[in-house]
């Protein structure tokens, strides 16, 4: 049996909450973990004046995943800083250039759509466009201060996500849907636009649609169950996953996945809830976002009969209404009836 090497990075708030959840359920499946717990944190960042250490990254390449909590802590460190320090760096450095974040309502979930048929996955260009960093200001606090803030598209990045967005789409039910503003963007989104329609002939057995940011976040409330495989990119699929999870039922069944589709480094795994720190501590935090997060590592991991079952018990329990709307169960009862599912 292969043991697997996890950097957990439990974070900020309710992120070791889940964190500690995850990895009981995890742990259950009888799959080898031998987890290393790094408390990099915004406590870290108060103490250090950094997120992680100057050799964070460095340490973070011997490992075969990395499961992260939550991070942020607004009331002492602005998000800017935390997401700058920890999480963005982490996902550039090792190409974590796909997010992936699947949308569908579990067993005895009602979201407030009430959407038969929802099962939504989309894929988030994750080091690039809108969240490059590229830009500055200044004159700063002056009335002629200037913000430039500046969305870098390489052809690279747009093909490479792409084609990872069609291949899953091969692998789903064969439909693609490029998110883009070619209306008013008419240099990255034009761009964007014309890579896909290119990309598209590599793919004739999948159908393509093209759709504006606008359009599609009324498709996803108006008519999801018509929606397949999303492409978008930083930005927008930011904006569009959480509109997701709303319909899903809230950030509370919200897992992803970044991903280094060439395993040239570590894949990142997280709920993506934040890490509310008001109730933090408090047994009150759904970590059923954070134990589907725990199934997709296990399944990049290549153990996938182990991660199938996670989801199963997932859904079980659910079913039973276990988990289903905020507050009703408490973090570890909703803990214990997972893993008694798969016991």
């Amino acid at each position: 049996m292969k043991t697997h090497k996890i950097a957990l990075i439990p974070g900020d708030g309710i992120g070791v909450d889940v964190t500690d959840a995850a990895m009981e359920v995890l742990a259950a499946t009888g799959v080898s973990l031998d987890p290393v717990r790094f408390d990099w944190s915004c406590e870290t960042y108060l103490q250090t004046g950094r997120m992680m250490p100057g050799d964070g990254i460095d340490t973070l390449r011997a490992f075969d995943a990395i499961f992260l909590g939550a991070v942020g802590w607004p009331a002492t460190v602005p998000d800017s800083v935390s997401l700058h320090g920890l999480l963005l760096p982490i996902r550039k450095a090792f190409d974590q250039y796909a997010n992936i974040r699947p949308h569908r309502l579990l067993p005895g979930v009602e979201g407030p759509l009430k959407a038969q048929g929802f099962d939504i996955l989309c894929i988030r260009e994750n080091t690039e466009g809108e969240y490059s960093g590229a830009g500055g200001r200044v004159h700063q606090g002056r009335d002629n201060e200037v913000a430039v803030e500046s969305a870098i598209f390489t052809r690279k990045g747009v093909e490479r996500i792409l084609r990872f967005g069609f291949d899953q789409a091969r692998a789903r039910r064969g439909h693609l849907t490029s998110v883009t503003k070619s209306n008013a963007q008419k240099y990255s989104m034009v761009f964007w636009d014309e890579v896909t329609r290119e990309i598209a002939a590599e793919y004739p057995d999948v159908t393509v649609s093209h759709m504006h940011i606008d359009a599609m976040a009324a498709k996803m409330v108006m008519a999801p169950q018509d929606l397949d495989v999303i492409v978008a990119s930083n930005l927008f699929g930011d904006i569009l996953t959480d509109l997701g999870a709303a319909i899903q039922g809230g950030l509370g069944f919200a897992a992803s996945a970044n991903i280094c589709p060439d395993r040239s480094g570590p894949s990142m795994f997280e709920p993506v809830h934040g890490s509310a720190p008001d109730i933090a501590g408090r047994n009150i935090a759904n970590p059923i976002a954070a134990i589907w997060s725990g199934a997709m590592m296990l399944d990049h991991l290549g153990e996938s009969d182990a991660a199938k079952a996670v989801l199963a018990a997932i859904e079980a329990v659910t079913a039973r209404g276990i988990g289903i709307r905020p507050g009703s169960h408490g973090t570890a009862a909703i803990t214990a009836a997972i893993v008694e599912e798969l016991k």
